[in-house]
């Protein structure tokens, strides 16, 4: 009986135990997915050309967000952010605040509402209209918002307090998911956020004195540990933040930080944005520890969405809970467009729009569209940015004629002795000129601006941020440093090389950083390397690509060389150029007007009053940059690239002044490719 007895309790243990290890031991498959720098465009809508677009719109990612949806069990959804500003609705619902007439439910919210987010979190362009507008957009989110970095310093909301963190730093979520088995488990999954520490320089004029922000990667080294302690068993951190440097991933005030984050120990994965680009694509395949083929970064799963809804992030893991807690056993990342173009680069849509969303802001795009299409004056001459990289440009010289006007008026006006006399300049970048040439919607982004009647619209096409106009005090010696970063916007061309040679600087330099500097004239000369890197920081200090720099006092007089060096100039720009302090002259130290007037508003008042005064106003180039023509008996073959279109054609073959010669066939991305004569005329 002992015997049978024991047997029979040994049995039974076998049988406990082997139930509890089964139980203690099962799989799940769980995908997360995530939109990024949305930029308030719900609409699959182009509001400067007034037509449907299908290369853009929440409404149309909303569709690849329920298809997602419908492939597996476990499915979770995060925005990264910029989703406030960026397009005339987002203008248009801005415009309505300002002028007290509050919104109910912001008409991001009454689309994201619909499609049931985890989180969101906070991008710089957020707090482009200040943090009263934030407090009130964000209130009608029906899921949490979360950032890390960003602290109150004064005059903060919801209580805060100096030195607490202005939002959630990170979320603990316990959430449900069907295991692979069918039966229903519980998993903590933790989300933080993070966002540029730029944005004190970026919107000082809002939260200067309201706000301080740490370095990203110091922040999670903070929070991490503490979420994992808490009980996290997967961490998904949020950084409204680019891939950014392998070489230096321990730059605390970096603003691109994704990669510094990969090294970070108890993250599982990165839903990355701020860049515009999408990852995984061929775009990042020579960073070091890349693995295009899964979406891996140093190991890690991370996603880029591309920008304004053009594509949905997918994060698909493997999970398997042992020994009490969940394990990665694999995770593959992906990113999925709303469209495609075909061999003969035509525009094919892979989805239809969600016409709940559609429904849901129809209100808001009618006011959108009344907003848009207010008159502000005539101009007598087309307005397109196709040659804006490779010579001086229509959409560029508005703009800054604009800005020169109005801080000509406020110089006159004021009573700082010290600015009368100064002889003032005016510095204006491309918006709009091919994006960042990294996905196929890029070929789309350029200004179109055709000669007749203009409206807002026209003027939120050329100006596309809603910038404050700043002026500066600056040398000679800071403007041609300026303009030698400025030029970091071009290749180095090889003058004895007949090899396919592209001028444009896509990868290191972003367009709107190609300053052009009206009041003077000058040339560039591609044949030297670059003084600065895309940061403005010094990679030759002996380059010299800015040559026969001159300032013309309009009496005759004209200063070159030393005398120009040595000339204080007052330099009209907007606050992100002013208080950035990445070119030479910039920094709130050479700050010394800072005017509350956006720039699109000073350009729209511009034409209304050149319409009055004149009939039209003149947007054309006056030519005062342009290349320095190369010496040498090589045939070069030197490419640039730009937009396919007749009407693209039809503005460079009369426009271009310099010979350009089309390609047969456009790149990869859908853009047609020009040579370019660089040689002496």
């Amino acid at each position: 009986m002992n015997k049978t007895l024991l047997a029979s309790l040994i049995s039974s243990t076998l049988i406990i135990t082997s139930v509890n290890t089964y139980a203690e031991n099962y799989s799940a498959k769980l995908r997360l997915l995530e939109t990024s720098d949305i930029h308030a465009n719900v609409m699959d809508y182009d509001y400067y050309k007034s037509k449907p677009d299908i290369t853009i719109g929440l409404a149309r990612t909303a569709s690849l967000i329920n298809q997602a949806r419908n492939e597996v069990d476990n499915v979770l959804l995060v925005d990264n952010g910029d989703l406030l500003q960026g397009s005339p609705m987002g203008d248009f619902i801005a415009s309505e605040f300002k002028q007290g007439r509050e919104f109910t439910l912001h008409p991001s919210y009454k689309a994201m509402n619909l499609l049931d987010y985890e989180v969101g979190n906070i991008g710089n362009h957020e707090f482009n209209y200040g943090l009263r507008f934030l407090e009130k957009a964000i209130q009608g989110a029906n899921f949490p918002y979360i950032n890390a970095n960003v602290y109150c310093q004064s005059d903060c909301w919801q209580d805060k307090k100096e030195g607490d963190n202005l939002f959630t730093p990170y979320l603990i979520k316990t959430t449900d998911i069907i295991d692979n088995e069918g039966v229903k488990r519980t998993i903590n999954i933790g989300y933080i956020g993070f966002v540029p520490p730029q944005i004190l320089q970026w919107d000082k004029q809002n939260l200067n004195g309201k706000v301080t922000v740490k370095g990203i990667v110091e922040t999670a080294q903070k929070f991490i540990p503490e979420m994992q302690a808490a009980g996290a068993d997967l961490i998904i951190a949020i950084p409204h933040s680019g891939i950014g440097s392998s070489e230096n991933p321990n730059n605390v005030h970096a603003e691109n930080a994704t990669y510094a984050l990969t090294t970070v120990e108890g993250i599982d994965a990165i839903m990355f944005g701020h860049s515009h680009s999408v990852f995984p694509s061929q775009q990042f395949s020579e960073i070091p520890n890349v693995n295009i083929e899964k979406g891996l970064i140093n190991g890690i799963p991370a996603v880029m969405p591309g920008r304004w809804g053009d594509n949905l992030g997918v994060i698909d893991f493997n999970l398997t809970y042992r020994d009490n807690k969940w394990v990665v056993i694999d995770a593959k990342s992906e990113s999925r467009q709303i469209f495609k173009r075909d061999k003969q680069g035509a525009k094919v849509a892979l989805v239809d729009a969600d016409k709940r969303i559609h429904e849901a802001v129809a209100k808001d795009h009618k006011g959108t569209l009344a907003f848009v299409n207010a008159p502000i004056g005539k101009a007598d001459n087309d307005m397109y940015s196709f040659l804006t990289l490779v010579q001086d440009d229509p959409t560029v010289q508005i703009v800054s004629d604009a800005q020169l006007r109005y801080i000509t008026t406020q110089v006159a006006a004021s009573d700082n002795s010290d600015l009368k006399g100064l002889p003032i300049l005016s510095a204006a970048a491309p918006f709009k000129a091919g994006g960042r040439h990294s996905t196929a919607s890029d070929v789309d982004a350029y200004v179109e601006v055709a000669k007749g009647d203009l409206t807002y619209k026209n003027a939120a096409d050329l100006y596309l941020y809603p910038n404050t106009v700043v002026a500066l005090k600056i040398t000679g010696e800071q403007l041609k440093d300026w303009l030698e970063c400025s030029a970091n916007q071009f290749n180095q061309i090889d003058a004895n090389s007949n090899k396919p040679q592209y001028l444009i600087n896509w990868k290191d330099h972003r367009t709107y950083n190609f300053d052009v500097i009206d009041g003077v004239s000058y040339k560039v000369d591609v044949t030297q390397p670059s003084k600065f890197n895309g940061d403005c920081t010094v990679v030759n200090p002996d380059a010299q690509r800015i040559v026969d720099l001159t300032y013309h006092n309009g009496q005759g007089i004209a200063l070159t060389g030393d005398a120009l060096m040595q000339q204080d100039f007052i330099i009209a720009t907007n606050n992100y150029r002013a208080f950035g302090g990445k070119f030479a002259g910039t920094g709130s130290e050479y700050v010394v007007m800072e005017q509350p007037d956006t720039n699109r508003d000073v350009l729209s008042a511009y034409i209304t009053a050149e319409t009055n005064n004149k009939g039209v106003v003149d947007p054309s180039a006056d030519n005062n940059w342009d290349f320095l023509d190369i010496k040498t008996d090589t045939t070069l073959d030197v490419r640039f690239e730009t937009q396919d279109s007749e009407l693209a054609d039809r503005f460079i073959t009369e426009n271009a002044q310099r010979r350009l010669t089309k390609r047969s066939q456009p790149d990869s991305l859908g853009f047609a490719v020009y040579n370019i004569d660089l040689k002496a005329q």
